[in-house]
């Protein structure tokens, strides 16, 4: 399914389950598209995770019946998922500005939100660069945290950050790695990667591991491998201070490039960061990669 169609054919579920406890994995397996990549996809191009515009619907929805009287307050809280009461009205008092009761009495007061439309909008400006490779069957070794799909922005730095005290640190000021998991870092070149996988772990989350690549030898308690089957990837190159550029790449995949694209879909939940390591990540010739999993339509 065509990346713009695939949104659409989102929408237009969870406008048909919006009363209905469904989650962006049923959203996803009915459009034939990992949650990862569905997810992510949905927050560049919408500007909303999917289970925040579900919550904005079913607040405006349950607005519209308080207006027409559709029931008591409490009714319209069970109708659209809320388990209780109180939680409703602090939600709706949070999207409307206002409580139920109040919106019953004072109409112009409800704040609407209307399905999303998904359109392709052409632009001016450079093409984007990439090359598709294929590569091997290849493992990776890392640290890896579940991260939740609303909050990877804010984590996954966070994540980088703790990793570059306890490991990059006192390594890269010449203190001799002692434990094994220091041992492993210069070993297997961890911090090359980036690596995304959308495991099924937990619900609205995804793993993220810190990662570079395996080359034998025992694995450290704390650390995972993770195997790659060979296969196709996009490869997006991009230069500049991060994390800036990558967003900047990683916003166009979704915005530009996915959209129309009648040669390559997506081939599993997964992507990868790639980061060089010559110079620093803040300088504008650093240089790095987007590498996304890919096959013939």
């Amino acid at each position: 399914m065509e990346w713009t169609e695939t949104l659409r054919s989102a929408i237009d579920y969870m406008e048909q389950h919006i009363r209905e406890p469904i989650t962006a994995e049923e959203v996803a397996a009915h459009v034939y598209m990992s949650p990862f990549y569905l997810q992510k996809g949905f927050e560049i191009v919408t500007g909303y995770s999917i289970s925040r515009y579900l919550r904005c619907r079913r607040l405006y929805l349950a607005a519209l019946d308080l207006v027409l009287d559709r029931g008591r307050v409490i009714d319209i809280a069970y109708r659209y998922g809320f388990e209780t009461p109180e939680s409703f009205t602090k939600a709706f008092v949070r999207f409307h500005g206002a409580t139920p009761t109040q919106i019953k009495k004072e109409h112009k007061r409800l704040k609407p939100f209307f399905p999303l439309k998904v359109m392709i909008s052409v632009q001016g400006g450079e093409s984007l660069e990439y090359t598709v490779e294929h590569k091997e069957k290849f493992t990776v070794i890392g640290f890896g945290r579940d991260v939740p799909f609303e909050s990877g922005y804010r984590e996954i730095p966070e994540f980088w950050e703790e990793f570059d005290r306890q490991y990059c640190t006192p390594i890269f000021s010449g203190k001799e790695p002692q434990t094994p998991e220091k041992k492993a870092f210069l070993a297997h070149g961890i911090g090359e990667f980036g690596v995304c996988v959308d495991e099924e772990r937990t619900p609205g989350m995804f793993r993220y591991l810190i990662a570079g690549s395996y080359r034998g030898g025992p694995i450290p308690e704390g650390m995972e491998l993770f195997e790659f089957p060979a296969m196709d990837w996009a490869v997006f190159p991009c230069r500049g201070p991060l994390p800036g550029t990558l967003q900047a790449i990683n916003t166009k995949v979704f915005q530009e490039w996915l959209p129309g694209n009648t040669e390559y879909r997506i081939a599993m939940g997964a992507n990868i960061e790639w980061y060089s390591d010559e110079g620093k990540t803040d300088s504008d010739g650093y240089r790095a990669a987007i590498w996304v999993p890919v096959e013939k339509l």
